[in-house]
């Protein structure tokens, strides 16, 4: 028993490093692709993620509606996926982009500062605006982007947001399975 211990003490460890020895990466996907296919990180090189979504469990309660993402100011802002900007503006204190991606999908990201007008046709990886030089809410400089399933048919509560990450990133847990000896 104490053999079988000591070889699972070795081997365990190694298939984990499997796929940086081979040079394949789990799940495996192009830089700036995302696991939904057309989507995309809105930010190159793929930045960290500051603050992660946390949907309100009522559309009138408090929560982060989106994700925040390490960012400089003046930095390009791609679009995630094809779509249509349908609106550029301010929103209170923030300059906003939004674009509609069809499948009632909608992308917004603030503060963002863009010359592209109400209409205009982007693709994936296209630049739709710069971070804005507006003070926000992360320390150094975040973009907050958020997703809007506008047909409701998230099952969020109601509240019609979707997670980012979900788009573009695995972001199911790890989980490890029980050792079975045979």
């Amino acid at each position: 028993m104490s053999h079988h211990l000591s070889l699972a003490r070795v081997i365990l460890p190694l298939l984990f490093l499997l796929p940086v020895i081979s040079g394949a990466a789990l799940p495996s996907q192009p830089e700036g692709q995302g696991l939904r296919p057309g989507w995309g990180w809105p930010l190159v090189p793929r930045p960290a993620v500051i603050r992660t979504f946390d949907p309100p469990e009522r559309p009138w309660l408090s929560g982060h509606r989106g994700v925040d993402l390490r960012a400089a100011l003046g930095q390009e802002v791609l679009a995630p996926a094809d779509g249509t900007v349908s609106f550029v503006g301010r929103v209170v204190d923030r300059d906003v982009v939004t674009i509609d991606h069809g499948n009632d999908l909608r992308s917004s990201f603030e503060p963002v500062e863009s010359a592209l007008p109400h209409g205009t046709v982007v693709t994936a990886g296209q630049v739709v605006g710069r971070l804005a030089a507006t003070p926000t809410h992360c320390p150094g400089g975040c973009l907050h982007w958020g997703v809007r399933d506008v047909g409701g048919g998230t099952g969020d509560g109601g509240t019609g947001y979707v997670d980012p990450l979900r788009l573009v990133a695995d972001t199911r847990p790890s989980v490890l399975l029980p050792w079975r000896d045979p």
